[in-house]
This record gives C-alpha cells, sequence and structure tokens, in this order.
C-alpha cells in the first residue's frame, strides 16, 4: 500500500485535510500525519497543507529539523508526486511578499503577492465557491474542468514567471492562478477539503497521478 505524508508543521487544516484525504483514500493508501525526516523522505507522495501567513507557514515549516530537506530529496530528487494545498501551494514559491520579503522553497519561479480586484466592490480574502478557468489537463483537475465549484479562502496568490506553470486560473475581479503543476509537483489555491464531492476526487486523483 503507498504511503502518503502529510506534513506537520502546526498548519490550521491539517486535521480537515487528514479526513479528507482518508476519505478520498477509501483504503488504498496509508495517511502519514508526521514531521519526521525520515517517514517524509521515504513516502511515495507527500501533501503539504497550509492557512495564514507565508512568512509564518515558512518559519514553522522551517522550525521542523530536516523537513524541507527531507521534502526536497524526496519530490527534486527521487520524483515522488507532491500537492501543495493554498498557503502549502504558495511555499513552492521564489519568494512571498507578505509583511515584507521572505524566501519560498523556490520549486517554482514565483511570487506570492496580494491580490487585488479591479473591482472595489470585491472583497479581500477571496472567500467562498467559483469556478476555473483555463484547467490544464492535469488528471486531478477533471472535476473542477468540468465546471465544478471549489472553495476558496485567501488575499494573495501565487503568480509564476512562466505561464506554463500554470494549471487554471480563477476571476475574482481579475484573473489569477488557481493551481500549478511543474513536472511531478503541483498546488491548488483552493482547498479541497473544504470542496466537497469536487475536492475529494481531486484527492483521489492526485493519490493515483503518475506524472
Amino acid at each position: 500500500m503507498k504511503s502518503v505524508a502529510l506534513i506537520d508543521y502546526g498548519s490550521g487544516n491539517l486535521r480537515s485535510a487528514e479526513k479528507a484525504l482518508v476519505r478520498a483514500a477509501a483504503g488504498t493508501a496509508n495517511i502519514v500525519v508526521t514531521n519526521d525526516p525520515e517517514t517524509v523522505a521515504r513516502a511515495d507522495r507527500i501533501v503539504l497543507p497550509g492557512v495564514g501567513a507565508f512568512a509564518a507557514c515558512m518559519a514553522a515549516l522551517s522550525e521542523r529539523p530536516g523537513v524541507i530537506e527531507a521534502m526536497t530529496n524526496a519530490v527534486i530528487r527521487r520524483g515522488a508526486p507532491f500537492l501543495g494545498i493554498c498557503v502549502g501551494m504558495q511555499l513552492m514559491a521564489s519568494r512571498g511578499l507578505e509583511f515584507g520579503e521572505t524566501p519560498g522553497l523556490g520549486w517554482i519561479e514565483a511570487d506570492v503577492r496580494r491580490i487585488e480586484p479591479a473591482d472595489p466592490a470585491l472583497k479581500v480574502p477571496h472567500m467562498g465557491w467559483n469556478t476555473l478557468e483555463d484547467v490544464s489537463d492535469l488528471p486531478m483537475l477533471a472535476g473542477p474542468k468540468a465546471g465544478e465549484p471549489v472553495y476558496f479562502t485567501h488575499s494573495f496568490a501565487m503568480f509564476p514567471a512562466d505561464a506554463a506553470d500554470v494549471a487554471a486560473y480563477v476571476d475574482h475581479g481579475g484573473r489569477f492562478p488557481a493551481a500549478v503543476a511543474h513536472d511531478n509537483f503541483a498546488g491548488v489555491q483552493f482547498h479541497p477539503e473544504k470542496s466537497q464531492a469536487a475536492g475529494l476526487k481531486l484527492l483521489a486523483d492526485f493519490l493515483e497521478w503518475r506524472p
């Protein structure tokens, strides 16, 4: 049975992500909540959740000894499939521009910056259900590609330097990336664990993803 390391670094959506992954796996994968570097390094797949501020999340992740190195070895060197959720996706970027400038993991050349809707009536945070646009053929985005809405709650978004790294967009007074993908790692700005059937399908498809 394949192992899935769900990284525990104090993120607020950890338990809901765990429950959703267990449900999506339906007994086909072992979901392990962990911050043990050896467990992360051996995992068949890795999921990084996240809510809150980029700088705080990056600091919390960095405070777990050896976890970033284990993730990098597993994902970048060994090719284990990776999914980042919300801030977990943003941390893949080169830098976050929230409360100053904070270096990210640097897996995707990108900035994470505040979204600025053109319509002042549209509020930030972008919170609630929304549909995706220009969705790529990434297998795990099949549900949202069919028009199923997904749940967002965020004020910042990742903006990759290379548009080829964007797997889907969303419009909230202006378009910005809602999903990214590069080789064997992907991320979604929305919360699959809060997106009901579409979210469970995404997680189930990630567990079967063979990039």
